[in-house]
């Protein structure tokens, strides 16, 4: 199964790139983050990674399922892309690539999840249940974050590459 979710954003791809490139990063950034843990940095660059996040449930009272998996990253700068290989368990052999692409006024990130699991409707449910609320919320609050530093750069309040 693939899924597509995407975002535009009123901020210079470049800047959205340097937030979310490194992962170790994200429970700093990200509030449904809970963990990110490097296992082991590989010679080619990679990394795997334990990642836990929260799968919102009814967010007013903030109560959230804890989802974790294990993820092979690394990142392509002169492309912008950022990779994720899904490492065993309930999502193994997941394959995840963001684009952030220029735009007339920013840039848009698309989020592409492959998944072809043996279980016929497993992709579909940890899609919907899973996968697309869980990335739709780091979109939201990447968008966000950039767009925040991006005004605040052009207000000349602080520079972006300050807070990246």
């Amino acid at each position: 199964m693939k899924s597509t979710i995407r975002v535009d954003v009123a901020a210079p791809p470049e800047l959205l790139f340097r937030l979310a490139r490194d992962v170790e990063r994200w429970p700093l950034l990200l509030p449904h983050y809970v963990r990110v843990r490097a296992v082991e940095r590989r010679p080619d660059g990679s990394l795997v990674a334990k990642m836990v996040a929260r799968r919102q449930l009814v967010a007013l009272l903030g109560l959230g399922l804890p989802v974790a998996w294990r993820s092979r990253t690394w990142n392509e700068p002169a492309s912008r892309r950022l990779r994720f290989v899904h490492l065993g368990g309930a999502t193994g052999g997941m394959d995840v690539t963001w684009r952030i692409e220029a735009t007339d006024t920013g840039c848009r990130v698309t989020i592409e999840h492959d998944f072809a699991p043996r279980a016929p409707g497993w992709a579909w449910f940890v899609d919907r249940g899973f996968t697309r609320p869980i990335a739709s919320q780091t979109l939201a609050t990447f968008k966000a974050l950039a767009e925040a530093l991006a005004a605040d750069e052009s207000d000349g309040v602080a520079t972006a590459k300050s807070w990246v």
